[in-house]
């Protein structure tokens, strides 16, 4: 990590050398001034590198968006908004051609000439480039449709929540994109084929789910005399905001039929019938050791999402230690709440008690809708006691759509436009209210909303700075681990008064625990599904249908899940740090500037950062 303290004490040192002269004044000013010239070159030529290596940042940012059609919606840019993405293995292999053509470029720059956040925007995307080379031998070990995401489902998503319309030729580019679903679910059929051929196959429970979620999409008018299909209603809702002339909405309607009839349709239909043939294949083998080198792609994958050098046996043996921990402050509540029984019969009671659900109705979804803005609402109020920065962004919440939620995860963050003109969305799934308890429901609204993934991914948009390729990384363990810090948080504040929803919160963070003993358990020590279900129904109050869903997302997303409680570790852990050594100088405003305020980073910088803070505030 660059030492900022260095840099300036050799500045210091540089400047004191050059007012210090000991020779004869008018050698004095000539040596002097020949100095001064000197050191106004070395400026100027670090300046010009500086400004070389930011421009670089964002060419690089800029030519990989334009490269991708589906990224330039969801970030409201509308120049290929009639387009898909190029998913072929040719363009892959392009693609690799273009990152190291990239990577060519920022190693031209001068490093020595850099300090600062631009030394550090240096480091980062050399060091992104780098992983991404060096992790392209690994692009076929994922499956690129499962129950979690891929184009079967995305591509509804974006069109609906993505793609505006606010004039004639942004719904003409829908009506594109709807005709060019076959060419690119081909490729989607031909990328699944290749797979196949190597032995990555999803395991046998993943094929309802897409064949579910694609049937879905083609069912309703105007494939059959059903209630509108999302994609119809979706568009004819976007033209009549328009208000044209009758006979130009339509035309458009007509266009999008047509599309929806001859293109979406087969589509469809050709997909289902691979992801058919595929499915035949399949296997009950659920971990990621079955891959052609499978503890090595696992291996890499647990560096890359966790930003560290734990192990797996580590991973999984911190899990441990978590769960034993959480139980034991569990045990705390249920003597508060006078609960006469064992742990595990708390938590049959906390999850079958009708208490803590409720209805499976509209008026229950919207209830839950309500009370969870309200949670948001609360603690948006408290937030200049907690944070020096805000975010400007507006943050909403809303259920997931129905096309989508049977497969969907529990809850999740859309992060907002780059305009601004689409607010953050914390996403709640509302299809089966069992397994969104209200105990739950504080701890998930933090998490999602506020303090949690609004704060810091719209606030990392809207940094100043920073270059922009920063403000939209993604590293999961910052992220998430911010997210799960989040819920710890407003619970030293006050909050949770209620103590069914204090252990919500501990439920919640030990879900996350558990994930280290599951992931690593189904990936490294070769646990089947129906173990990983079971260690999750012993040792949490969720229902088993939280369970079936966590263990599968754990399947068909190696590592992934182990980000949230390593990140949330690590963050209490430097906030800690900065508190005990610090004394009374800590404020906690300025530690959370410090972790939010240069955007998304690998968790060895976030502590480098923290350090540097540490250091400065002792001087």
């Amino acid at each position: 990590m660059f030492d900022y303290k260095r840099i300036a004490l050799a500045v210091s040192l540089a400047l004191a050398t050059t007012a210090c002269s000991d020779e004869p004044k008018n050698n004095g000013m000539n040596e002097t001034a020949s100095a001064e010239t000197s050191q106004q070159q070395q400026q100027d030529t670090q300046q010009t590198e500086a400004e070389k290596a930011n421009k670089l940042f964002e060419d690089i940012f800029m030519e990989s968006v334009m490269r991708s059609p589906m990224y330039q919606t969801y970030l409201g840019i509308k120049d290929d908004q009639d387009k898909w993405d190029d998913i072929s293995e040719e363009q892959a292999q392009e693609d690799l051609e273009f990152q190291k053509e990239q990577l060519a470029r920022v190693e031209a720059i001068d490093e020595s000439k850099l300090e600062g956040q631009t030394l550090l925007s240096w480091q980062m995307m050399k060091q992104q480039l780098e992983n991404d080379i060096a992790d392209f031998k690994w692009r076929h070990h994922n499956y690129p449709v499962n129950q979690m995401f891929g184009m079967h489902s995305g591509v509804a998503s974006l069109l609906i929540n993505q793609h505006g319309i606010s004039e004639v030729a942004d719904a003409e580019a829908y009506v594109s994109r709807l005709n060019g679903l076959p060419e690119l679910f081909e490729q989607l059929g031909e990328n699944l084929k290749l797979r196949a051929e190597k032995g990555i196959i999803a395991p046998k429970f993943v094929y309802p789910y897409i064949i579910s979620d694609s049937q879905n999409i083609i069912t309703g008018a105007p494939f059959d005399d059903g209630e509108p299909t999302t994609l119809w209603a979706d568009f004819k809702k976007k033209v009549d905001a328009l208000e044209l002339e009758e006979s130009e909405a339509a035309a458009l309607m007509e266009s999008a039929e047509k599309a929806l009839l001859e293109s979406v349709k087969p589509a469809y239909e050709n997909l289902i019938a691979v992801v058919k043939e595929i499915e035949a294949q399949a296997t009950t083998k659920d971990g990621a050791w079955k891959f052609p080198d499978g503890e090595a792609f696992y291996n890499n994958a647990l560096k890359r999402t966790t930003t560290t050098d734990l192990t797996s046996d580590e991973i999984h043996n911190i899990g441990l230690s978590e769960v034993d921990r959480i139980h034991n402050e569990m045990r705390e509540i249920m003597e508060k709440v006078e609960f006469d029984g064992t742990l595990q019969e708390f938590f049959v009671y906390m999850r079958n008690s009708e208490d803590f659900v409720y209805p499976q109705t509209e008026e229950g979804r919207q209830r839950y809708i309500d009370e969870a803005t309200a949670y948001i609402d609360t603690m948006n109020d408290q937030l200049d006691e907690l944070f020096l920065t805000k975010p400007k962004a507006e943050l909403i919440v809303k259920a997931v759509e129905p096309f989508r939620e049977k497969s969907a995860g529990k809850a999740f963050y859309s992060q907002p436009s780059m305009d601004g003109s689409r607010p953050g969305t914390y996403y709640a799934n509302l299809y089966d209210m069992a397994s969104m308890p209200t105990y739950q429901m504080e701890a998930l609204a933090y998490h999602e909303g506020i303090p949690g993934h609004h704060m810091q991914i719209a606030l990392a948009q809207e940094l100043e700075g920073i270059p922009t390729f920063r403000k939209f990384g993604r590293y999961t363990a910052y992220s998430e681990g911010w997210g799960l810090y989040s819920e710890l948080l407003p619970k030293e504040y006050g909050y949770y008064e209620d103590p069914y929803s204090d252990f919500g919160r501990l439920a919640m963070e030990l879900w996350r625990a558990c994930r280290l003993v599951v992931d690593t358990g189904i990936h490294s020590k070769k646990w089947t599904r129906e173990e990983g279900i079971d260690y999750y129904v012993e040792n949490t109050p969720n229902a088993k249908a939280d369970a079936v869903k966590m263990v599968e997302r754990h399947i068909v997303m190696p590592s992934q899940a182990t980000a949230y409680k390593i990140g949330m570790n690590k963050i209490v852990e430097l906030r800690e740090k900065a508190r005990e050594e610090l004394g009374d100088a800590f404020d906690i405003r300025e530690f959370h500037d410090v972790v939010l305020s240069r955007g998304a980073v690998p968790l060895n910088i976030l502590e480098q950062f923290v350090n540097d803070y540490i250091e400065e505030n002792k001087a």
